[in-house]
């Protein structure tokens, strides 16, 4: 039997994998302001997608930062679905799920986003010491360019999630050692509550099978990064 090529529809080739310090992200990011054309008022949007515990709201962070007011930041957690719902449906046990988001909110801000530059618009935040999302949080203000977006579902293709990929312009996968991302996801759970026992044993029981989830979507991005000092 002859084993499938790169370019086999049956095992499409891995987007490009690179090293890169945090300046060099940020040029990357810069230069999408300047790339292809955007009609009047619209943005560009890069997604940050990565299993929990890879850094993407570290690396988000700090992108804001160095690009000033020509960036804007909003989270996917924002989405999350309220306790009391997930208790409704069952899926408390293991909320961060793709089916513990409201993906269609989510895809239909980034439209709106995308969209719409010179107009305020506000945006939910998600809140790690209550658990809970919170409504119109972030004020997105007219005018900043460029709105970069990190979450676990970015790439994901089902249901609701599949309305996500269209809307950003770039996406890059942020790749880490395991060991050190579980060990970083781990710590996380501690330090917002949770025994060491019970971290260790919510991240092989929820994070694992949801980071198994976002690992395979990888090939959809247009980058797997790597960042390094």
């Amino acid at each position: 039997m002859i084993a499938p090529q790169p370019d086999s529809p049956l095992q499409p080739a891995l987007p490009e994998s690179i090293q890169a310090t945090l300046e060099e992200l940020v040029e990357r990011a810069r230069g999408l302001l300047i790339s292809g054309e955007m009609g009047p008022g619209q943005r560009r949007i890069l997604g940050i997608v990565g299993a929990p515990g890879a850094g993407k709201s570290t690396l988000c962070t700090a992108l804001v930062t160095s690009l000033g007011d020509q960036a804007v930041l909003v989270g996917m957690d924002g989405f999350h679905l309220a306790n009391a719902e997930l208790e409704r449906l069952g899926r408390r046990d293991r909320k961060g799920a793709p089916d513990t988001f409201d993906a269609g909110g989510y895809a239909a801000l980034l439209a709106r986003l995308r969209s719409r530059k010179d107009q305020l618009v506000y945006a939910p935040t998600f809140d790690r010491q209550l658990e809970e999302s919170i409504g119109s949080a972030i004020a997105i203000p007219a005018g900043p360019p460029l709105i970069i977006t990190e979450g676990n579902y970015l790439l994901l293709r089902d249901g609701d999630w599949a309305q996500v990929r269209p809307q950003l312009d770039e996406t890059w996968f942020l790749d880490l050692p395991e060991r050190v991302r579980l060990d970083r996801l781990t710590a996380r759970h501690v330090a917002f509550g949770k025994a060491p026992a019970e971290a260790e044993g919510w991240v092989a029981a929820v994070d694992g099978p949801n980071a198994d989830i976002i690992n395979a979507t990888r090939a959809h991005a247009d980058l797997i990064v790597q960042l390094v000092d």
